[in-house]
């Protein structure tokens, strides 16, 4: 009977039977095997099922997999031995190297097998010279293995068997301890332990440096091994020659704030060595010697032990470097960047010390190049900041023999730096030390001293030829004069030395400060990068609006009364400001003018109003800008301007 024709009452019944058919089904597949649902359109189904279900699926490690394939192109080499199957053997050959090759990248002692294969080639071949040649040349790396198990074959698998368990039951300690915070060993290319003692170090420091850049090294492993060495060494040349070591390899890494401090008190650490032992001195330039043999300064001529490195590539192309690439890289409107700018007083203090060390040494070339890192950072500080910053570089043991303290100003201390690199064989350091020297005098108010070395100097004759960073130093310098004559009240100079940088609608370009696009050019990602790269940090940057109106502003006192005294229509169209021209010619053409609310708006109502000689409403609007609160001497330049206006209003 149909389900769907049963009434509820026939429930009882049909369970009954149903319940009846199961055990009669049940005692029938006692005797024989239960049927299978089989596919319809895989009959072959039911057949997989059950193999899937006999086979259980076996997870093998890389490592016993690399071991099954060594040993299973060893065996194909040994079949194709027994019928002279050269071309076989020579491809199986190279296969077993590049096997081999993968077990010594994972630092995996290489199989008993593969040297008994190494052995059985060497004996066997002798008419194929191409695969002769090969094992020849694997042989040369294996030689003392080879040779001992052709002498004791058994007592070499004894051997490598007793190696495994060693290195199991080191693994096993590694475990037992690590929870406990007790110590580990360290285990090394080809199983073999490392021991951190001091006659080792040189032993563990040529491992270590063997295996820096080579594919599968852990560089945290090798910083660990280095630090550990470091402990461990007893003399100054084991100290030098492991830390030189230890703060290469920290910058191997993506730089981290946490690297970048380890790495600075490192070169701070072994700067005070090389100081503190004057028998020892770490030179860019040496004779050759054998690296990882301990040297004495008894054994030298002249008493001192001269070690391959440099501290001053350390400072500079590690340290400040890598310190404004990460300013550049952080959001300049967090806090993250307020924090890492504190460790500018860090980064002054170890430039110092280097300062310090290059004097006591006498390397002249090194000693210009900190002295110009040391310049950069202050030449466009105010004094307050130089101050902080000296004082903290005062504190340490090395001091350089010119601080704030000992020149009084300043002033005194940026001239004296820069006289010290106009010295210098350099000319590429002159030209910045010039530049940095120019811009601090701007910055002091010292307009006509600044504008006597710009021209004396002749800078601008040759900027166009110089890299891109001093060009956008020499920018910095020429924007920083000008304003520096506008707070002085000379107009005209202001805007005939900012002028040139308002030609062209490319201000933050000019100086550094951001990447200008234009509306049908796109750039590649290697050139957007190298744009980023020759961005100066925020804290760094000029105020470009505040520059914007320092140029219009002296524009306006300059083309108002110009225009004002010329009659002839055809004279007024030749401007001496284009920029302020076309802003003024923009304004004019306006149907309706509402309430300023930009700084230009504010400037050019301004000048309107001095062209119907109401002054009195062009110095109120002028000093309503906001932008004037950010120039030092604010109230002092608003009564400039007023009274600079009245009289031209006049």
């Amino acid at each position: 009977m149909s389900r769907f024709l049963r009434t509820a009452g026939s429930d009882d019944s049909s369970s009954e039977s149903e319940s009846a058919d199961d055990d009669e089904s049940d005692s029938d597949g006692d005797a024989a095997q239960p049927q299978k649902k089989v596919s319809r359109s895989r009959p072959d189904q039911e057949d997989d099922s059950e193999d899937e279900d006999d086979v259980k699926r076996i997870v093998k490690s890389a490592k016993d997999k690399r071991l099954e394939g060594m040993e299973g192109t060893g065996k194909a080499i040994d079949n194709a031995l027994k019928i002279n199957h050269w071309v076989a053997i020579s491809n199986e050959f190279d296969k077993l190297v590049h096997l081999s090759q993968r077990q010594t990248n994972v630092a995996e002692r290489i199989p008993d097998f593969y040297i008994r294969t190494l052995s059985g080639l060497e004996d066997s071949l002798n008419t194929f010279n191409g695969t002769k040649q090969k094992v020849k040349k694997i042989d040369k790396e294996y030689e003392a293995d080879i040779k001992h198990f052709q002498e004791d074959p058994e007592g070499f698998e004894r051997e490598y068997a007793a190696a495994l368990k060693q290195k199991k039951a080191v693994k096993v300690d590694v475990k037992e301890e690590g929870g406990e915070g007790g110590d580990f060993t360290s285990v090394g290319k080809g199983s073999k332990a490392l021991g951190f003692t001091p006659d080792s170090v040189f032993k563990n420091l040529q491992t270590v440096q063997e295996s820096r850049g080579k594919k599968n090294t852990d560089r945290a492993v090798q910083n660990n091994i280095l630090e550990r060495l470091l402990e461990v060494a007893n003399t100054s040349y084991q100290c030098i020659c492991v830390l030189l070591a230890l703060i290469s390899s920290r910058f191997d890494y993506n730089s981290t704030h946490l690297l970048w401090l380890a790495s600075q008190r490192e070169v701070n650490q072994l700067i005070a060595i090389a100081m503190g032992d004057p028998s020892y001195s770490v030179q860019e330039i040496t004779e050759d010697y054998d690296e990882f043999v301990e040297r004495s300064p008894a054994d030298e001529k002249d008493g001192v032990v001269r070690i391959r490195g440099s501290i001053i590539s350390f400072v500079d192309h590690r340290l400040d470097d890598e310190f404004t690439k990460s300013l550049q890289n952080i959001d300049l409107h967090s806090t993250e960047y307020v924090y890492r700018l504190k460790d500018e007083k860090g980064l002054y203090k170890s430039i110092c010390q280097a300062q310090a060390f290059y004097e006591t040494t006498n390397q002249l070339d090194p000693l210009a190049r900190v002295i110009m890192r040391r310049l950069e950072h202050i030449y466009s500080k105010p004094d307050a900041m130089i101050q902080a910053l000296d004082q903290t570089a005062t504190q340490s043991k090395l001091v350089p023999s010119t601080t704030l303290a000992t020149q009084g100003s300043s002033s005194s201390l940026i001239h004296f730096l820069s006289v010290s690199l106009y010295k210098s064989d350099n000319s590429f350091l002159c030209t910045r030390a010039m530049h940095c020297h120019i811009y601090h005098h701007a910055l002091t108010n010292e307009f006509y001293v600044a504008h006597d070395m710009l021209l004396m100097s002749h800078l601008q004759e040759s900027v166009h030829a110089a890299d891109v960073a001093t060009q956008i130093l020499y920018n910095r310098t020429i924007v920083q004069m000008g304003l520096c004559a506008f707070r002085k009240g000379l107009i005209r100079e202001a805007q005939s030395t900012v002028q040139d940088i308002f030609m062209v609608q490319q201000v933050k370009e000019l100086l550094g400060q951001g990447v200008h696009q234009q509306r049908y050019q796109t750039l590649t990602p290697e050139q957007e990068k190298a744009d980023r790269q020759h961005q100066l940090p925020f804290h760094m940057h000029i105020n470009t609006e505040l520059l914007e109106a320092a140029f219009l502003v002296s524009s306006m006192l300059v083309e108002i009364p110009l225009l004002a005294s010329i009659n002839d229509e055809e004279l007024k169209h030749k401007a001496i400001s284009k920029p302020f021209r076309r802003l003024l010619d923009f304004a004019d053409r306006q149907v309706f003018t509402g309430p300023p609310e930009m700084t230009r708006d504010h400037i050019m109502q301004a000048s309107k109003a001095l062209q119907g000689s109401e002054w009195e409403k062009c110095r109120d609007l002028i000093q309503s800008i906001k932008i004037w609160s950010l120039m030092p001497g604010a109230q002092s330049v608003k009564d400039m301007l007023a009274r600079r206006i009245q009289e031209e209003g006049l």
